[in-house]
């Protein structure tokens, strides 16, 4: 991509039309007698803030921007937020413009935003993160033209914002927050409302559970306990799998605040009524109308049938999974001198069948690309050896850090305390790192403890210690299991990115190959507010890793990594997923609530084997055209290098 594609606009489209529509703005403006306010607002709503060309990244590509306006209006004391993509010709052919309104921003209300993540890179653009009290997060919004201060100046005006003691760059709004309720929060303490005990998904009798029951009272109780999380959790935390597990909990309210809070209408702002935002009123007849609903007799639904006779395409084009690769067929593979003969024939191998245990731990080093498939026995040791030198070399960085040297590393503090919550409630059922003092658990904390140093910008974020889990179970190494996580991480790396960009660029991936692979589904997904597909958001963070067995995912991993048939094989794992629940899903006529307490509760239910098999075909299947569906650069794939147009950085600079 050339270097103008990155800085000198004028000839995209978007920057076209932003720069048109924001003549159209003034001299609008000017005619404008008294409060400046929209031509079609609510009555008495004011605007107080606007600005161009603020700008949405499906994708970490510059091209693929989707440049709109921003604003801020004020009616009565309660303050709002809209973006809106400029109408008419994109630079970006791969989206439509009925993708482009999906990201449409109608109306939030900054009563139910938590905090504003802003974030000032060395290099390329501002962009802020408006975080929900729910923990969800909106798109970053890029400020191409500039305005962040403007826009924080603005707010300060009308909003409650503080920045957070934890992140210089979070900005707290409406944090009333009591001490004391702060205090016992942070120390986990049975006083303070915490929703760190909800982190696993609860069973289906618990309390916690029936909240998701989709009763007319969920959506009340919903937010109370969001409003608890909020007081609960530290806004300085990266966005991830802290997000993810609260997503057993979300509801109406939440998905409402997340996606839109207010349905589209000509006036681009909804009636401020409490109906709009999807939290019930209370009723004195309650009671009466539950047992009337539970009375009811569902109607059969109709059910499109499926375009491409799904069972069908299975059985021609999926093959059966075979036995494992084992020790005297993992020799064949190598020569004399340890070299693999043909790692295209392994690759194939290892998608078919997977890997007895025995041999992973040399099996994995390959795969996952510590090991190159054309080094000897004595480049491997000789590597092991220095990978082993360089990695107490980062261990010792650490380290070495005094407890008065902690005191002023705040980061440090932060990071190592999340990993030490972390790595005591992962996979802790195992025999592996099960009882007190696991020299396993002490094991996994150093690792990441030292990977947070070797990348400081990623630094540490939940869910990592998911992945590395089975890497050192089947490594038995330290050194070995560090460098193998590198190489994982330098292809799910972005999947932690504060401003998940990296899982957006995924989700709606996985939006188009439903589109591709079965538009019946996707066209009822799209009235039910569901393309945003937030409910697969736990199986791509983590990689399925809280819906199988621990040997299921050992073999799942190691058939995604030999990348055979595509790099984004998960991504049909989706899609295969959705289309055997497609009928059940639709006949039940289920909504974003209850399809996400339907995918929580698959969670153990799944047998890989047949769905391995379904994703295979629906690879074959969707050929070219689906992979033409996943922009290049989505996770996992390796990031194109020398792209100036990579936009997405975890560098923050305090101001």
């Amino acid at each position: 991509m050339h270097e103008t594609e990155l800085h000198d606009l004028s000839d995209d489209a978007d920057y076209a039309a932003s720069v048109e529509q924001a003549s159209a703005s003034v001299m609008l403006t000017r005619t404008e007698s008294g409060s400046r306010s929209f031509p079609s607002e609510p009555e008495g709503a004011e605007l107080i803030y606007s600005k161009d060309n603020v700008t949405i990244h499906p994708t970490q590509f510059a091209s693929e921007r989707i440049s709109g306006r921003l604003k801020l209006a004020k009616q009565g004391d309660s303050v709002f937020m809209t973006w809106s993509p400029y109408k008419g010709q994109s630079s970006n052919a791969r989206l439509s413009e009925k993708d482009r309104n999906l990201y449409t921003i109608r109306a939030v209300p900054f009563s139910d935003v938590r905090s504003i993540r802003r974030h000032t890179p060395t290099l390329g653009w501002q962009y802020i993160i408006i975080v929900m009290s729910s923990g969800l997060a909106f798109p970053p919004l890029y400020f191409y033209n500039g305005g962040v201060k403007e826009f924080f100046a603005t707010l300060k005006q009308h909003v409650l914002i503080v920045r957070s003691l934890e992140d210089a760059n979070v900005f707290l709004v409406n944090d009333f927050q009591n001490p004391l309720q702060r205090t016992l929060s942070s120390l986990e303490m049975p006083g303070a409302v915490s929703m760190g005990s909800a982190l696993s998904i609860p069973d289906s009798g618990s309390p916690l559970a029936s909240l998701t029951d989709g009763g007319k009272n969920s959506a009340v109780l919903s937010q109370s306990i969001f409003r608890n999380w909020q007081k609960a959790q530290d806004p300085g935390r990266d966005l991830s799998i802290n997000v993810l597990e609260k997503f057993s909990l979300v509801t109406k309210f939440a998905r409402d605040t997340t996606t839109q809070l207010f349905r589209e209408n000509s006036n681009g702002f909804a009636a401020l009524d409490p109906k709009n935002y999807g939290i019930p009123r209370p009723r004195l007849d309650a009671p009466y109308q539950e047992e009337q609903e539970k009375k009811k007799v569902p109607e059969e639904t109709h059910v499109p049938a499926d375009p491409i006779e799904f069972d069908k395409l299975a059985l021609v084009w999926g093959q059966p999974r075979q036995s494992p690769l084992g020790p005297i067929e993992w020799a064949s593979f190598l020569d004399s001198e340890g070299r693999i003969m043909d790692s295209k024939a392994l690759r194939k191998r290892v998608f078919y069948g997977g890997v007895e245990h025995t041999i992973r731990k040399e099996v994995w080093a390959f795969l996952l690309g510590y090991h190159d498939y054309e080094s000897t026995y004595a480049e491997r040791e000789y590597l092991k050896t220095s990978k082993r030198t360089e990695y107490m070399t980062i261990k010792q960085q650490w380290q070495s850090i005094s407890p008065e040297q902690a005191k002023r590393f705040t980061k440090f503090r932060e990071r190592k305390g999340l990993i030490d919550k972390d790595v005591v409630r992962t996979d802790r059922s195992l025999p592996f790192y099960e009882g007190d003092n696991n020299p396993n658990v002490k094991t996994l904390r150093d690792i990441l403890l030292t990977y947070s140093f070797y990348n400081f910008d990623l630094g540490y974020c939940q869910g990592m210690s998911d992945l590395l889990s089975p890497i050192l179970y089947v490594m038995e190494d330290e050194s070995e299991s560090f460098w193998c996580f590198v190489e994982l991480m330098e292809r799910l790396g972005p999947n932690f990115n504060r401003d998940q960009s990296g899982i957006h660029a995924q989700l709606f991936a996985l939006s188009k190959l439903v589109e591709l692979l079965d538009a019946p589904l996707h066209d009822y997904f799209q009235p039910r507010e569901c393309l945003n597909y937030f409910f697969c958001f736990r199986w791509i963070l983590i990689q399925f890793k809280r819906e199988f067995e621990y040997e299921q995912i050992m073999f799942l991993w190691e058939v995604l990594w030999t990348r055979h048939l595509s790099e984004h094989l998960h991504l049909y794992l989706c899609v295969a997923i959705l289309k055997r629940y497609r009928d059940k899903i639709m006949r039940e006529q289920m909504d974003f609530d209850t399809l996400l307490k339907f995918i929580n509760e698959l969670s153990g239910h799944i047998e890989l084997d047949p769905f391995l098999r379904d994703a295979e075909a629906l690879c074959i299947y969707a050929g070219e055209n689906g992979a033409a569906s996943i922009p290049p650069g989505t996770p996992p794939s390796l990031p194109i290098e020398n792209e100036s147009s990579l936009l997405y950085s975890q560098d923050d600079e305090v101001l």
